[in-house]
């Protein structure tokens, strides 16, 4: 990561401190605003939430990225690549566990794979799942999908956020049937 996308990082964390609310928070916030561009998103959330000038152009900058359709990769530039970077160092330990979940995904058919910093997004028409390395030695997956009950395996996440759920996984043996039925549903309702 640049010196640029890390202040950009900690300016977001600092929002989300001086604020209260979390990310996904302060996005259903921009979203329920109606608002579309730039300048009044800016000036809304300035008036709103009592942020600065440069808070609030970061916050409306990163929602509008947030919005946009990933770009598919550049000749030179593979999947692969992206992969090894997002699982190197102590983080390494959980490639095979990835690469477990990726095989299981892939034969539900196609779909995009999106690298994003940290993580890879999952599409079909939309996002159907996140899968990347999370805190404490686990993978997490990320899934988009409505009307499951949550539990203690299959997390529901607030309103808001990048996905409705998450599992966090730690051994081969949980990539099971019943990961499988969530993700393939996540997927199913992607496309």
């Amino acid at each position: 990561m640049n010196i640029v996308d890390q202040a950009i990082e900690t300016q977001l964390k600092n929002i989300q401190m001086r604020t209260g609310k979390t990310l996904g928070e302060l996005f259903a916030f921009i979203r329920a605003s109606g608002l579309t561009r730039h300048g009044e998103m800016r000036d809304m959330l300035k008036r709103e939430l009592g942020v600065g000038f440069g808070d609030a152009a970061v916050l409306a900058t990163t929602y509008l990225k947030s919005l946009e359709e990933p770009k598919p990769l550049q000749d030179g530039d593979p999947i692969e690549a992206a992969v090894e970077e997002i699982y190197s160092g102590t983080k390494a330990v959980l490639r095979p566990l990835h690469d477990l979940v990726m095989g299981l995904i892939s034969s539900f058919g196609e779909f995009e794979i999106a690298p994003k910093k940290g993580y890879l997004s999952l599409r079909r028409k939309r996002q159907f799942a996140m899968l990347g390395p999370a805190s404490k030695g686990r993978l997490e997956v990320g899934l988009n999908m409505k009307g499951i009950e949550s539990g203690e395996r299959l997390l529901a996440m607030p309103p808001g956020g990048m996905c409705q759920y998450k599992v966090y996984l730690t051994d081969t043996a949980e990539v099971d049937a019943e990961l499988s039925a969530w993700i393939k549903q996540a997927y199913d309702n992607a496309g």
